[in-house]
């Protein structure tokens, strides 16, 4: 008998080769009936749990009815409740919406959106970004050299700033605030000038790049440079939108306004969807035609967007984040003051990051121990960071205090045997 991957692309790598039939809430479940506590979310995608029924009654009411309906030919009814949805939901000012696939997509959408609206060319990213791995977004991505190694000449026009990443810098946070702002201002004179600048595109918290929140302070000053400079400020919501951090988008906790919003993962509860949200006014900037897609706007993803939006105010799910969050982060306190290789503990709401070693000695093997031993107990946990040194807690947010805890209970075993 062949190995099981033999007929998938080696391009994948594998936590594990589980093989789950089945989904709920939080669980996954082999044929062997097996559970595992996925703490992934599928890479932050089923923010409503595995197969939530209202999410499933949605899509199998719009299967049932239309599949697709091509959106520059006809417009489904789901595509247009959908845009009355966010709209319901997304910051003041961001009320007219273009949908696509996936969270890369609906980034090119917006660098393309920006330079057509502004008539400039270039983009300021920051480091530890992680934006997609097209060609245009790869450029855009700091996060790792493995996303990028090997497809250059990559697209140009992408400047990079430094991000306010206090614990890297081994600075207290006001001062790296203040450090980043200065080089930031330094960038837009000495490499890419405000004239030539169509946009600076941000993570609220940094993804891929270890789950870093940026400051309330920075993304202020962000709003208020490039409204100084005709700039437009676009955040990257697609792991941090729809309930991760605690608010429907982390963007909210800052109070900032953006100017184009990138919308993904937690959006279709497992259906690939995207969306790009901006000002009608900005979007009339935006010529017909000139960006499109086959599956844009698609039936069945829109009607699982729809139920999934409803899920999320219905039960709360953002105020279960914050509170359930609260609760990981004080434990995880907690073990970071009893074992010394945790050097760092972060995040918001249910995105919170743990990072192995002292800022100047990354320790991924901390990391990988603790994290492999988590899975061995069927405990499912990503790492990220640049230094691939920190493990990141993204649970679905449907979880319970006691759900939480059983992981958590899971998660000291591992470390422990991880610390000997």
């Amino acid at each position: 008998m062949q190995p099981i991957l033999d007929h998938l692309s080696p391009a994948w790598s594998h936590l594990t080769t589980v093989q789950p039939v089945r989904g709920e809430g939080i669980y996954l479940y082999d044929a062997d009936n097996t559970r595992y506590i996925d703490f992934t979310s599928g890479i932050g995608v089923t923010n409503t749990g595995h197969c939530h029924p209202r999410v499933v009654a949605a899509i199998q009411k719009q299967a049932a009815n239309l599949i697709h309906g091509q959106i520059n030919i006809v417009v489904s009814p789901a595509a247009i409740e959908l845009s009355h949805r966010l709209n319901e939901v997304t910051p003041d000012g961001i009320d007219c919406f273009f949908f696509s696939n996936s969270g890369a997509e609906a980034t090119e959408g917006a660098v393309k959106l920006a330079r057509q609206a502004t008539g400039r060319q270039n983009i300021i990213v920051f480091q530890g970004s992680f934006h997609g791995r097209t060609a245009q977004t790869m450029a855009m991505t700091t996060s790792k050299t493995v996303y990028r190694a090997g497809y250059q000449p990559l697209p140009g026009g992408i400047f990079v700033a430094p991000f306010p990443y206090s614990y890297r810098h081994g600075w207290d946070e006001e001062t790296t605030i203040d450090w980043c702002i200065e080089q930031l201002e330094t960038l837009l004179k000495s490499q890419s000038a405000p004239s030539e600048t169509a946009a600076i595109v941000i993570e609220p918290v940094l993804g891929e790049g270890g789950y870093v929140p940026a400051p309330d302070r920075f993304l202020r000053a962000l709003r208020d440079i490039c409204t100084r400079d005709g700039i437009l400020l676009v955040i990257d919501e697609v792991q941090t939108g729809f309930g991760r951090t605690g608010a429907f988008f982390a963007v909210e906790h800052s109070g900032v306004q953006p100017d184009i919003m990138i919308m993904a993962k937690g959006l279709g509860s497992g259906v690939p969807i995207s969306a790009i949200g901006a000002s009608r006014e900005l979007m009339a900037k935006w010529q017909p035609g000139s960006h499109g897609g086959t599956y844009g706007g698609n039936a069945l993803a829109a009607a699982a967007a729809v139920a999934t939006i409803a899920v999320m105010r219905d039960e709360n799910l953002s105020a279960n984040a914050a509170r359930v969050g609260d609760r990981l982060m004080h434990s995880l306190k907690e073990l970071q003051a009893e074992y010394p290789i945790i050097g760092d503990v972060r995040g918001r709401g249910l995105m919170i990051g743990v990072e192995f070693g002292p800022s100047a000695k990354p320790d991924k093997m901390a990391a990988k121990k603790t994290q492999q031993g988590s899975v061995s107990r069927n405990l499912l946990l990503l790492t990220c960071g640049t230094h691939d040194n920190v493990i990141r807690w993204i649970p679905p947010l449907v979880v319970t205090d006691e759900q939480a805890d059983t992981a958590l209970s899971i998660f000291a075993e591992a470390l422990a045997d991880a610390s000997q």
